[in-house]
């Protein structure tokens, strides 16, 4: 994907690409499935546009219910606004354990399902550790065998989220866990961290650029700019990790490809096949992963909130007032590589504008050892921080 295309539909793309809302995306969509051949080569093409269509019709769906329950007329919902800090999808497959997992981390009253693919639409719930608030959306389960709707909504769960859980029974071998990766993948969802990647952001100004430490397979810069010139992209960064060819490089107009962080949960250990399989390709591929037995909640909760900060790239700063002997509980949640002005304006924007120094701790230490710094230092995760203004 994709093959061939005639002009005609390279051009109807372009207007894809521009179109600014859900309502203009879906018509333009429309429009270049007419102008596309149908045979084999494009086949996964029009899957994907079609599902991607699916994706915007619901969001416009959940956009109208929004505004009728504020009118007072209720509706489903089945898109999860982010609350708390980090938003987390929990995907798998039916009777995997999706659902015992939310009740050993949350206080969810959700009652495992009595049958398959009961569950129809994201259900959110909160995972609060340390202060930090993780709300774990439990998607529907996968379908892998057929397309099915609920895939929509999980895909589209799982591309709004920060990070996924991979909730997978230790009964499962590896054929089973290489459909739901692979799944993930057709979509342009990697739940593995990817060897080769390619990725294009159109700009203004600035030509073709490639950047990243991958190359193209048997092509040049030229030959790329070529690719892009066909579609009317005349300025764009294209980055590239690994070894690509030129197909994918044109893939990547088509597919938003990205990496969601992923921590897999084996569940069902105490099932007689053992899970060496599963582990071993979770080590291998880098995925932290846990060997879980739900009906014991016997589950790390401090290391599971660690391993999301880590993946996310987030870090925990807890802010101390001037006249308080402690700190404040509730830390704020940033990115990693945050500094300390950024983390004043959070608080409050007069706080940033009239900010002198701050002082830091680090929250193993804490009260010892405070250090005087500026607006520009870096603040790491667990530091307190004391601003004065």
């Amino acid at each position: 994907m994709p093959a061939n295309l005639p002009a005609e539909a390279k051009a109807a793309w372009l207007k894809v690409m521009e179109a600014k809302t859900p309502e203009d995306k879906i018509r333009a969509m429309e429009e270049f499935l007419s102008t596309v051949p149908k045979h084999k080569g494009t086949e996964k093409l029009i899957k994907h546009v079609r599902r991607r269509m699916a994706e915007l019709k619901r969001e416009l769906y959940e956009r109208r219910e929004k505004e009728r329950a504020i009118r007072g007329g209720g509706g489903a919902r089945l898109y999860v606004a982010k609350e708390g800090d980090i938003q987390v999808a929990v995907v798998g497959l039916p009777s995997s354990g999706k659902t015992s997992l939310l009740q050993c981390l949350t206080n969810t009253t959700l009652r495992p399902d009595d049958l398959p693919f009961s569950t129809v639409e994201p259900v959110p719930s909160m995972f609060v550790e340390d202060g930090v608030y993780v709300q774990l959306i439990k998607t529907p389960s996968l379908v892998l065998e057929q397309s099915s709707e609920l895939n929509t909504i999980t895909l589209a769960t799982v591309r709004n989220a920060d990070a996924v859980l991979l909730v997978i029974g230790a009964d499962a071998d590896l054929g089973v866990l290489e459909k739901i990766l692979g799944f993930f993948e057709d979509e342009g969802v990697y739940l593995t961290p990817p060897s080769n990647y390619v990725k294009i952001e159109r700009r203004g100004l600035g030509g073709i650029q490639i950047i990243g430490g991958g190359r193209v397979l048997g092509g040049t810069l030229n030959d790329v700019k070529k690719i892009l010139n066909e579609y009317g992209i005349h300025h764009a960064v294209v980055y590239i990790e690994g070894a690509v060819a030129l197909d994918e490089v044109e893939e990547a107009l088509y597919v938003d490809k990205m990496y969601k962080p992923t921590i897999a949960v084996v569940t069902k250990i105490d099932s007689i096949k053992p899970a060496a399989d599963l582990v071993n390709f979770f080590s291998k591929s880098g995925v932290r992963h846990y060997l879980a037995d739900l009906r014991s909640c016997s589950l790390d909760r401090r290391r599971l909130l660690e391993d999301l900060l880590q993946a996310t790239g987030r870090i925990r700063v807890f802010t101390k007032p001037i006249h308080s002997k402690t700190y404040v509980n509730k830390p704020i949640v940033v990115k990693a590589g945050s500094t300390v002005g950024e983390v004043a304006a959070l608080i409050h924007s007069s706080l940033a504008e009239t900010f002198k120094y701050a002082v830091v701790w680090r929250r193993d230490t804490f009260p010892s050892r405070p250090k005087r710094v500026g607006r520009d230092y870096v603040l790491h995760d667990n530091d307190v921080v004391e601003i004065h203004a």
